[in-house]
């Protein structure tokens, strides 16, 4: 009878461990399979959300991008002429008008071929001025801080030889400058 018994506690116990095996083997890699798909649903949703948020403010940032276009054009940056003969010419006016005012005397003015260049037209004009250091520095400033942006390119500065005192034979010493450079406007391409 005990044999009996031991066999009938034996069998229930590889029940169980057949039980146990299959719950280890089938059940176990099942939940946690379902577990790792919960975790990549939650992060899925998350990384969803977060687009819509974005796709949602699509239109505010159309109309934030429009409202700085505008404050850009009003600011008045590039020249607001419409070809890059006046734009040459009002260029040229400008430094005629700042050399005269600091001082200086302007020996020439030549208008150079424009260039495309980043979206942008680059209108330059070459300066000849003869002047004294006050009045360069009274033209570029007025140069520098003007609207529309110009900007000042191959600066070349030279002293003017002194004349011979002819009662010493020396040379005196002059405070006047040869100065050559480009001013450079920008036009916004015909495209834009």
């Amino acid at each position: 009878m005990s044999n009996w018994r031991t066999q009938r506690w034996l069998a229930v116990g590889l029940l169980l461990l057949v039980i146990a095996a299959l719950i280890f083997a089938v059940l176990l890699p099942l939940v946690s399979a379902g577990l790792a798909y919960y975790d990549e649903k939650n992060d899925l949703l998350f990384r969803l959300q977060r687009q819509q948020t974005i796709a949602g403010r699509e239109t505010q940032v159309k109309e934030q991008l429009e409202l700085i276009k505008q404050q850009f054009l009003e600011q008045g940056y590039f020249s607001s002429s419409s070809t890059e003969a006046l734009a040459s010419a009002e260029l040229q006016n400008i430094v005629k008008t700042a050399v005269a005012d600091a001082g200086g005397q302007l020996t020439s003015t030549q208008g150079l071929p424009g260039k495309l260049t980043d979206g942008f037209f680059r209108v330059a004009v070459k300066v000849r001025m003869t002047g004294s250091t006050e009045s360069l520095v009274g033209v570029l400033h007025t140069i520098e801080s003007a609207v529309p942006i110009l900007v000042v390119d191959q600066l070349d500065i030279n002293p003017v030889r002194g004349v011979r005192n002819r009662k010493t034979n020396k040379i005196d010493s002059s405070d006047q400058l040869n100065v050559s450079f480009q001013v450079v406007s920008f036009l916004r391409s015909p495209s834009q």
